[in-house]
């Protein structure tokens, strides 16, 4: 089985430092969604996985986040794609829990639904808490320039073999 990791703000939609509180903040990436329907083309199964602490601060709740994801279901369904699955964790960063990255709770239950190993396994985040989470599991990480990609490249101190692209959209057209 061919998997993909993806990260949602500022991989798949456009981020904000106010956070993506409701549906109609959500505007997908030019581009993104046409990229997770060639990626399902390709027999690629695709997750999600997404720190959204906005909910353990209290700034959305369970029902929008689901209508969020829902608006992305809805898009992505219109353009012959789809998400397989949805990670998310729900805590601020003051919580510590091990599922927040860059913590590799979350990608590790990607990999035991998918009953695979993630050695290689294409992870894109625009972060570097993305990029640290999934290379500690041994996926490739892909770093986009989109969303925060851009500061975290200048930053530096990416994981070794970290591959930088413009977006999801050249990410994919790389793998295919």
């Amino acid at each position: 089985m061919k998997l993909i990791i993806l990260d949602r703000d500022g991989v798949i939609n456009f981020d904000s430092d106010q956070f993506i509180k409701s549906p109609e903040e959500w505007k997908p990436i030019p581009g993104s969604l046409e990229a997770i329907a060639r990626l399902n083309q390709a027999g690629y199964r695709v997750a999600v996985a997404t720190n959204q602490s906005g909910i353990g601060r209290g700034l959305f709740d369970m029902p929008t986040l689901n209508a969020i994801h829902d608006k992305m279901h809805k898009q992505l369904a219109q353009v012959g794609g789809r998400v397989d699955a949805i990670f998310f964790c729900p805590h601020t960063n003051e919580s510590n829990c091990e599922c927040r990255k860059p913590k590799s709770g979350m990608i590790e239950e990607v990999a035991i639904r998918f009953g695979v190993s993630l050695k290689g396994v294409p992870a894109v985040g625009d972060s570097l808490r993305d990029l640290e989470a999934a290379s500690r599991l041994g996926a490739q990480p892909y770093l986009v320039l989109t969303g925060k990609g851009a500061k975290t490249q200048a930053k530096g101190g990416l994981p070794e073999g970290t591959l930088i692209y413009p977006d999801l959209a050249s990410v994919v057209s790389s793998l295919l």
